[in-house]
């Protein structure tokens, strides 16, 4: 099967944030059990090394949680996914600033902007 990767960013880190949005937008439960190494890597078209770092990465970021024999679980600490959505709304927030400033707006521009999307969106 296997999905795309971009090119300029590691394909690890491209797993971890993406387990990270599924998380964030609870496609993946807390206390959940994520796929053994070797199901993620056929799922995801990488080698089981690949995911085997992406587990360790997701694990030192205390986002999941190894359990020798049983696998890997989602963290059910309330306060680490707290501070993994939080993260990750900075993280979207900041590119999309970077991106507009790029383009040229001010940031008034880019708050008018905003909030005429989101009274559209209503």
């Amino acid at each position: 099967m296997g999905e795309e990767f971009n090119t300029s960013q590691p394909i690890y880190q491209q797993i971890v944030a993406r387990i990270c949005r599924q998380i964030v937008r609870e496609e993946i439960k807390a206390g959940e059990k994520l796929p053994s190494v070797r199901e993620m890597a056929v799922q995801s078209g990488v080698n089981p090394n690949t995911v085997q770092r992406v587990y360790s990465e997701l694990e030192r970021m205390n986002i999941v949680e190894a359990r020798r024999g049983q696998g890997s679980f989602v963290t059910e600490n309330q306060e680490e996914l707290e501070r993994l959505r939080v993260e990750l709304k900075v993280e979207y927030i900041r590119d999309f600033v970077s991106n507009m400033q790029e383009m040229g707006f001010s940031p008034s521009e880019i708050m008018e902007g905003i909030q005429n999307y989101l009274q559209q969106e209503k």
